[in-house]
């Protein structure tokens, strides 16, 4: 999913961008309303989460923007203000949903799936299918042999890397950068560690064949479907940290309006 975040508050921004990285997710980011409306214009996103006390733009009128400029995806608004009237002001300017601050980062996260599937979103395209293995990367959900599996949130950011660069082998280096956040040289095993959690529950017979192999001198691969792997090689990662915990299981102290 691709979300474009509206959002002034640059820790609380920071916040919500990195959860929703974490979870898989694809997110730009705008810290005022008249950045916002021009980068809805100009890209395809999956939702907008929007803030209404922005500056520049108040939210309702970047909303009215984004409508009159022919802009269609779905909005989630924040808002510190829980207001009748204020709810109904969004709503018919064009939003979809409000939240009310201060509120769960898993609250946010599950209106932003529930406004898709409102939407008629959750299509053919967001199933990607290799083998055995169906990965619905909207409803977040996992079948092996059309059994479901149940995965946690970094497992299943970890297979939908590997299953976005399923025609080659990712490297410990790389994975560490890309779905853990870390840098790459951090000297962890726990890319070992969660790759042989994914096996195990992937495996949904006794008889099954590991779905995620290990490529020696390359790191680690969905086995193949059909045709070779390619060997492509690492890019130089830059360097990057981890927060010292995992957002999502706080609520947000209340912003003033």
């Amino acid at each position: 999913m691709q979300i474009l975040l509206v959002e002034d508050d640059s820790a609380l921004a920071s916040f919500l961008k990195k959860g929703m990285e974490q979870q898989g997710h694809t997110v730009m980011h705008a810290a005022n309303g008249e950045a916002g409306v021009e980068i809805a214009a100009e890209n395809q996103n999956d939702v907008i989460v929007l803030d209404l006390n922005l500056p520049r733009l108040d939210g309702v009128e970047v909303l009215q923007r984004m409508r009159l400029g022919g802009v269609q995806t779905p909005v989630l608004v924040l808002t510190g203000r829980g207001s009748v009237e204020e709810r109904i002001r969004c709503l018919d300017a064009g939003a979809d949903d409000f939240l009310v601050k201060p509120f769960s980062f898993h609250e946010m996260a599950a209106r932003c799936r529930a406004i898709l599937r409102r939407k008629g979103v959750e299509t053919e395209s967001s199933v990607v299918r290799h083998g055995a293995l169906q990965v619905d990367r909207l409803t977040r959900t996992v079948h092996v042999h059309g059994a479901e599996v149940v995965l946690t949130a970094k497992e299943f950011a970890l297979l939908d890397y590997l299953l976005q660069n399923r025609k080659r082998a990712v490297s410990r280096p790389e994975l560490l950068e890309k779905v853990w956040k870390m840098a790459p040289d951090s000297g962890t095993n726990v890319v070992d560690v969660y790759v042989n959690y994914l096996r195990r529950k992937l495996r949904t017979d006794e008889g099954d064949e590991d779905l995620i192999v290990t490529v020696r001198g390359s790191g680690y691969a969905l086995a193949p479907a059909a045709g070779p792997l390619k060997m492509v090689p690492r890019k130089p990662a830059s360097d990057a940290s981890f927060p010292a915990h995992m957002p999502g299981t706080e609520a947000f102290p209340a912003v003033a309006a």
